[in-house]
């Protein structure tokens, strides 16, 4: 991805959708979000993270970079019924092939959000977006609990940062002791004995996909909300990797699933972790519009992140 020439962070683009008239009754995403201000009221902040290079680095397929403009577009025309403060904290680019340098400044204004008592919500960007965005919650508040709604572990040894190294990096960020990381929906042939080995080694809960599709949506809520009384910290790092889901549902993606979780079970895992009233940041992934069908996975993160907002609105 060569990006030389685009600047490292931009501000709030302008939101389109759907207008059938003024006042809250016809209120939609567009209508509501506003660009971050210093002294804006605590709510839901996104932040796009317009990055590539992990990807090119973990030799996935290109164009994740555009996945947070295609979620603002599919976020747009959604209906707000709840009075959400919603506010748009604009898009860091990675510079050429600078991932450490978009990580630093992804994690500068993660903890600027957070310490503004925003919940904030990532917009990438491949996985390398994990790593910068929880560097920022660290900062802010120390050690948190993190869930991975993904088909891999994303926990590889590298010598430089890719979008599968991400919760390698994290662990060594906190150490072992604070590092509490589940992922949900693990493909087992998508993933080697060295990653399982790592991950038993590392203490990390693991649930596979096959289990997830012999659970019922509420016992799948109920697996959520379990990991979450289980766990020693008080917030949450939610990643959605929306590789997680089948490729019919989102063949919109770096690396399309066989099988995948289907999209009830990872919506009801998602709104269960927001209704805790613990979630502190989340990460929506891996959104790749170069090979999306009718957007069909822009709208399915979108739906995520609407969902999310209100949920987390109604624990307040």
């Amino acid at each position: 991805m060569n990006t030389e020439t685009a600047p490292l962070y931009a501000p709030a683009p302008t939101w389109s959708g759907r207008n059938d008239g003024p006042g809250p009754e016809h209120a939609r995403w567009h209508s509501t979000i506003r660009p971050i201000q210093q002294d804006s009221p605590a709510g839901v902040a996104l932040l796009g993270f317009a990055s590539d290079e992990g990807v090119e680095r973990n030799g996935g397929r290109q164009g994740a970079a555009a996945g947070s403009a295609a979620l603002r577009q599919a976020l747009g025309g959604l209906a707000v019924h709840e009075p959400l403060s919603l506010f748009d904290a604009g898009t860091i680019t990675t510079q050429g092939t600078d991932l450490e340098g978009a990580h630093a400044e992804l994690s500068t204004r993660v903890q600027q959000l957070i310490d503004a008592g925003h919940l904030t919500i990532i917009l990438g960007g491949g996985h390398e977006t994990a790593f910068g965005s929880h560097l920022g919650l660290f900062n802010a508040q120390g050690p948190a609990q993190i869930i991975n709604l993904d088909a891999h572990f994303d926990l590889r040894s590298e010598s430089r940062p890719t979008s599968g190294t991400p919760f390698l990096q994290i662990s060594e960020l906190v150490g072992a002791e604070s590092f509490d990381y589940s992922v949900l929906g693990i493909s087992v042939p998508n993933n080697t004995t060295t990653l399982f080995a790592t991950a038993d080694k590392l203490g990390v809960h693991i649930t596979v996909d096959e289990e997830l599709a012999e659970m019922s949506v509420k016992e799948s809520a109920q697996l959520a909300r379990d990991l979450v009384n289980n766990s020693p910290h008080e917030r949450i790092h939610l990643s959605i990797d929306m590789d997680v889901l089948p490729a019919d549902q989102a063949p919109g993606v770096s690396a399309p699933a066989a099988l995948g979780v289907s999209f009830d079970r990872i919506r009801a895992i998602a709104v269960a972790i927001a209704s805790t009233g613990k979630l502190a940041l989340v990460d929506v992934v891996e959104i790749n519009p170069r090979f999306d069908q009718d957007n069909r996975t822009a709208k399915l993160g979108a739906r995520l992140i609407n969902d999310i907002a209100v949920a987390h609105y109604l624990t307040k």
